[in-house]
């Protein structure tokens, strides 16, 4: 039973590095990173990044391959997602204006994230 807390805070550093890189790419792809790790009842979104008028809320996965990090966001996971970005979509000034995209962003061993938009 001692290993399971240990193996929860590693698993959690991991999800935080993988978070970071992501971040770290998004910007150098040119989205403004407005939240991260954002937290509603509905649920919590890992980023979300704008880049003009799009607010796009992304997923974030630490996996040996893109594939599995991908099959690793589950149907109540993108309803949770879906969920938080109404609440953030209707605490922005300019939310009419505003389309939106759910993204992935696959972080993998020994490589650069994966990014894929309009993944769900």
């Amino acid at each position: 039973m001692a290993d399971a807390p240990k193996a929860r805070r590693k698993a959690e550093r991991r999800g935080h590095r993988a978070e970071w890189l992501a971040v770290l790419y998004l910007r150098l792809k040119g989205y403004r990173v407005v939240a991260t790790r954002y937290k509603t009842h509905a649920g919590e979104i890992d980023i979300i990044a704008r880049k003009g008028d799009l607010a796009v809320f992304i997923e974030v996965k630490a996996r040996r391959e893109a594939q599995v990090a991908i099959d690793a966001v589950t149907p109540s996971a993108m309803r949770r997602i879906r969920a938080t970005s109404d609440v953030w979509l209707a605490r922005q000034p300019d939310f009419h204006r505003l389309s939106q995209r759910y993204d992935i962003v696959a972080c993998l061993p020994g490589r650069l994230p994966r990014h894929f938009p309009d993944a769900f």
